[in-house]
């Protein structure tokens, strides 16, 4: 058995709303005790792209269309890395089924491969027990079973993912200690299960948060006009001794489409697309009494829905003239960092970081707005490297994704930008620049954990040292400068401190003062209001 362009459309709209419906549960699983932009959110804003591109997909779409557009959406929507990884398995998904009409498990199983070798690539060194080894040994160990229905093999491939998935605590000790399996893992599975929910005829599983399951929305659209003018829904509640439904759906398929009669002991639930609501309505009252009649006018939604189409299309910015040598992008939140940045000579600031992670696509269209021939983009958080990274492949100018993890590194990286040096000479010296400098962050922790054998509380602040936790405390003051001290080396002569949009500037002030009285030596000590959210404290050390 194959599957054709349809259910493979709806399968990926099933997946996307199944892991829109656990996003909490996956997220849960991060061991990493900050606020974070979550693994299961990142996965299910990335697919979200993929289901409302899909729902202007007709129904007569070969499955190599139906991949192509999926794959395409996920890639400018990805955010964060779980995102990006996710979006490189549906790649291989287009690549694979490219210029088919329909799906084989064999098909099926050489696209899985194709997305999993360029999900490794993508990763300069891919870590075991992720998404990476469960997407990878769920494809090694179906390799050879692949002489089955499209529904067999998915079942089987999802429960080798699953085995997999058991196993990375093994293969990770953070996951061990924790007592969870990988997120990222646990999300491939979750949108997996939402895709074989349609392949195996059970239909699409409706996003928790509509009213009625997200099937294709906005296929009507894509179709331009609509075969019938109405949809008409009601309840029957039945007579004593009416007919079954079996009799009213033979006479309502006449009528129209997409006819859905469910008979019930008490009731039966109708949905018909057609020209003549009046008729169907009917020969429902045949039946029994009818309740929450509703009729739709197929072709004004039809309208409303080009209209909504288009005036998305006109805010979209188009790339600007690349008339200056070089210009800059840099990933920031906060009014005062992202003032920073500009006074540092940024073209485009991307409002994103920790909790925020940007899209591709969000990504791009900075580099596309910034008038330049060559392009630096400073994501300035470990999270969102990935996404430039794609953002780059898909710029029509040169594009060098510096690999800046914090705020301090871009901002170090901008400030050892040299104007009359070559775009080669550049990336080597703004990235030997930021690899010097020491990052500290302040934050405070979301759950219980033990880290790094620190047992955290929730609530408690968290001090950390260049991404590690290393600290907790009770007192902001305090890890303030305790954090500083521990960044300081003897080659240090700057620190610059850039506190919060949570921190007071009378508290600031206070914290500052504190700090200065307790730092000897030659060091220069600068107050930045950043205003950013999530950090009470951002340290740059050089």
């Amino acid at each position: 058995m194959t599957i054709n362009g349809q259910i493979l459309r709806d399968a990926i709209i099933s997946g996307a709303n199944n892991i829109y419906n656990r996003r909490r549960e996956v997220d849960e699983l991060n061991v990493f005790p900050v606020p974070d932009g979550d693994t299961g959110t990142n996965m299910s804003m990335t697919i979200k792209n993929a289901a409302l591109e899909l729902s202007n997909v007709p129904s007569g779409a070969t499955v190599g269309e139906a991949a192509k557009k999926a794959a395409s959406a996920m890639l400018r929507g990805a955010r964060g890395n779980s995102g990006v990884i996710l979006s490189l398995l549906f790649r291989g998904l287009s690549k694979g089924l490219a210029g088919k009409d329909s799906v084989s498990a064999k098909d099926l199983s050489a696209s899985f491969k194709i997305g999993v070798d360029a999900a490794y690539k993508s990763v300069m060194k891919p870590t075991e027990g992720t998404i990476l080894t469960v997407a990878r040994e769920a494809y090694e160990n179906t390799v050879d079973k692949t002489e089955s229905t499209v529904e067999d093999f998915m079942l089987l491939y999802i429960e080798e993912a699953k085995k997999s998935l058991e196993k990375t605590p093994e293969l990770l000790p953070v996951l061990k200690k924790a007592g969870v399996v990988d997120a990222g893992g646990m999300g491939y599975i979750v949108i997996l299960e939402g895709m074989l929910s349609v392949i195996s005829k059970k239909g699409i599983i409706p996003n928790e948060d509509d009213v009625k399951p997200s099937a294709p929305a906005a296929v009507a659209a894509a179709e331009q006009t609509p075969n019938f003018a109405y949809t008409a829904e009601y309840v029957i509640i039945k007579n004593s001794g009416s007919k079954s439904g079996e009799a009213l759906l033979a006479v309502l398929e006449t009528l129209g489409e997409n006819v859905m009669v469910a008979d019930e002991d008490d009731f039966i639930k109708v949905n018909i697309d057609t020209d003549h609501p009046g008729k169907a309505i009917e020969e429902g009252i045949k039946l029994g009494e009818l309740t929450k009649i509703k009729i739709e006018n197929n072709r004004e939604q039809n309208e409303l829905v080009v209209k909504a189409d288009m005036a998305q299309q006109k805010k979209r910015k188009l790339p600007v003239e690349p008339v200056n040598e070089t210009g800059f992008v840099a990933v920031a939140a906060g009014a005062g960092i992202e003032a920073l940045f500009k006074d540092l000579g940024a073209d485009n600031v991307v409002c994103g970081g920790q909790t925020m992670n940007p899209s591709t696509e969000d990504i791009l269209e900075a580099i596309g707005q910034t008038p330049a021939k060559n392009v630096f983009v400073l994501p300035n958080n470990k999270n969102i490297i990935m996404a430039a990274e794609q953002a780059a492949e898909l710029a029509d100018r040169k594009v060098c994704v510096l690999q800046t993890r914090t705020i301090p590194q871009g901002i170090t990286a901008m400030m050892n930008y040299d104007p009359n040096g070559s775009f080669a000479q550049n990336r080597a010296a703004m990235t030997e620049a930021f690899d010097r400098v020491q990052s500290g962050q302040i934050t405070f922790a979301v759950r219980d954990s033990e880290f790094d054998g620190h047992k955290i509380k929730e609530g408690e602040l968290l001090a950390m040292d260049n991404g590690k936790i290393v600290f907790t405390e009770r007192n902001l003051s305090k890890a303030l400068t305790k954090l500083v001290k521990r960044l300081i080396t003897p080659s240090s002569s700057y620190v610059t401190v850039i506190y919060g949009s949570d921190v007071s500037d009378e508290d600031a002030e206070e914290a500052f003062e504190n700090l200065r009285q307790r730092i000897s030596g030659d060091i220069d000590i600068v107050l930045v209001n950043g205003g950013q959210p999530v950090y009470y404290y951002i340290i740059s050390v050089e």
